[in-house]
């Protein structure tokens, strides 16, 4: 072990002098950073008119809601039910892009829904329940009290309006909070590819320049390659810790200093939308934009379990991968050679980011649950699973599939140390399938 512990120190020494490396280090998150400045600027930027079709069976609304036109807001009247796949799928319904459903029971439980086909920003979805819940106060003084609509909105309760995609009305896979758990899970994969690579070109270099022979002539080939996947995975792993001081500074930066007031609910509440003024109403919205990236990069996610977790799964992840890396280095006859056995690993990591994708747009398929245990693609999965959050009573799936990964890694890291301790001295050869089978027997 101490050879072994040896042999990390001094590839983990190599790695992080270099130019690559450090480059990485720095760019890599300041990227990440920019992406997310924009995503930042540009998420709240969202269809700034709206064609909105009230359905109104009973007639409350009186096919009116607003004393004069809105410029962002068009409102139609429908006097009967319209069903959501109707609004959905109707060409006469195209050309809205939402419908809000107002029945009788409205007047008592104070609810609506609207059914949208483009997600609308903040500003859009305040300004519909204002206007909404201002005609609803209308018809409730005139039909039911002797108040003035002053006294009236003094005990007034407030109007509840959900806001659901009717492409998804259930909100199965609009939950931004997956994407989060994708993006963690393709940093898992990055880095996985990075220093995998790192690991193949290492092995085959000393191979080919036989330097390898003077290694083994103190060490054994299993204490070689372990020393070696160790020493490159602890320089990953430094190199993710400056991911995370640098994006966590980043952001803590941008929260107090760049986008400070939409963190604020407080610019939201509905209290202040009281005022007459029509251009006061648009001056307070204009300069209230929420951004929805915003709350779920401070307020949605709890990174702190996220990374947790992505630090077990980056670990166990890597030495799964990073000794088949290590195995088909060792198997080359040269440094070029080889790179028929190189592809297939990475399209299996592709592979794995598309069941993350696939997971994401179909959590509840029998094909996402096999994904979630599938060593392969695991990692990537479960990210995603965590982002949106595992069902009560089910979070013992992450821990089997955890111990699942953790159980193939090891019998990977057996069949690799065959195949590294018979190959790796093995020169002037072309490499073929069939000497993998006989140097794991």
């Amino acid at each position: 072990m101490r050879n072994s512990w040896l042999i990390a120190l001094r590839e983990w020494k190599e790695r992080i002098g270099t130019r690559s490396f450090l480059m990485l280090s720095i760019l890599g998150p300041l990227t990440v950073l920019v992406v997310v400045y924009f995503l930042f600027i540009l998420g709240g930027q969202t269809k700034q008119h709206w064609n909105v079709l009230i359905t109104d069976p009973a007639g409350i609304m009186e096919s009116k809601i607003l004393p004069k036109e809105d410029a962002s807001i068009h409102y139609s009247f429908a006097d009967g039910y319209i069903e959501i796949k109707e609004f959905e799928k109707g060409k006469r319904f195209q050309e809205f892009d939402a419908m809000l459903e107002v029945n009788e029971k409205i007047l008592t439980n104070k609810t609506a829904f609207v059914f949208f086909r483009e997600k609308p920003s903040l500003q859009m979805q305040t300004r519909i329940q204002y206007q909404c819940e201002r005609r609803l106060e209308e018809v409730l003084v005139k039909q039911f009290t002797k108040f003035s609509i002053a006294e009236f909105r003094k005990i007034k309760q407030p109007l509840t309006i959900g806001f659901r995609n009717v492409y998804d009305p259930n909100d199965e896979s609009s939950d931004l909070r997956g994407w989060v758990g994708l993006f963690y899970g393709t940093i898992i994969f990055l880095f996985i590819f990075l220093f995998g690579m790192t690991i193949l070109r290492s092995v085959s270099r000393e191979k080919s320049n036989r330097i390898v022979e003077v290694l083994l002539g103190c060490v054994n080939p299993r204490q070689l390659m372990l020393g070696k996947i160790v020493g490159i995975g602890l320089a990953a792993f430094l190199q993710f810790a400056i991911w995370c001081l640098v994006i966590g500074l980043g952001l803590y930066f941008m929260r107090e200093t760049l986008f400070p007031n939409l963190l604020d609910p407080s610019n939201m509440n509905i209290a202040q939308l009281s005022m007459d003024s029509q251009l006061g109403q648009e001056q307070f919205f204009t300069s209230r934009e929420y951004n929805e990236f915003v709350n779920l990069v401070y307020e949605r996610v709890n990174f702190t379990d996220m990374t947790a977790y992505f630090i077990l799964f980056f670990i166990v992840g890597y030495f799964f991968y990073g000794t088949l890396f290590a195995a088909v280095g060792a198997s080359t006859g040269s440094e070029s050679d080889g790179q028929q056995f190189v592809l297939p690993l990475i399209f299996t990591l592709c592979f794995a980011l598309y069941a993350g994708y696939y997971s994401l747009m179909n959590p509840e398929s029998s094909l996402s649950t096999l994904f979630h245990y599938l060593p392969f693609t695991s990692p990537v999965v479960v990210m995603v699973k965590l982002a949106q959050g595992y069902e009560p009573g089910h979070s013992y799936e992450l821990f089997i599939s955890l111990l699942i990964l953790i159980i193939s890694s090891l019998a990977v890291l057996r069949l690799a140390g065959r195949i590294y301790s018979n190959g790796i001295l093995q020169f002037g050869h072309r490499v073929q399938l069939k000497h993998f089978f006989r140097w794991m027997k």
